[in-house]
């Protein structure tokens, strides 16, 4: 798999070529459809897969590449929701210790997904616009496939 960009400058992701034309992907929608040869060319310097990984919202692929297990998605998402929170208070709500918490706060601070704040006058740690955004998709596109059931 290759990643081409046609005449306009669109990216797709090359899934068969024959004579006259390719079938594409687009990255975005994942719909593919036939363009020309013609109108193709092939961008050597871009994987295919970062092509892939460019259809997901930039706020949730650095969510996603920051969060590597529920506990950490957790801390972010209680972050988002209730935040800011103090070190403190973090520590004592929830399962984490020290050194853990610091070293998922350090990550978080370097993939710009939280920021430090103040709590109560106490140093902590509030979501940034980035990590609130990623976390609306993600609870938006979860619960787009629900429907909901009568209560028992």
């Amino acid at each position: 798999m290759r990643t081409v960009r046609d005449s306009e400058g669109d990216r797709y992701l090359l899934v068969k070529q024959s004579g006259d034309s390719s079938l594409v992907r687009d990255p975005d929608s994942g719909a593919e459809r036939y363009i020309a040869n013609s109108d193709l060319d092939v961008v050597a310097e871009e994987s295919p897969l970062s092509t892939a990984a460019a259809g997901i919202d930039p706020a949730v692929r650095r969510l996603l590449t920051a969060t590597y297990d529920d506990q950490s998605l957790g801390l972010l998402v209680e972050l988002v929701d209730r935040g800011p929170l103090s070190t403190v208070a973090v520590l004592d709500s929830y399962d984490l210790c020290e050194s853990d918490l610091h070293g998922l706060l350090a990550e978080f601070r370097a993939a710009g997904l939280v920021i430090e704040a103040d709590s109560g006058g106490q140093r902590g740690y509030d979501a940034a616009e980035l990590a609130e955004r990623a976390v609306e998709q993600l609870r938006d596109s979860s619960s787009a496939g629900e429907t909901a059931s009568p209560p028992e």
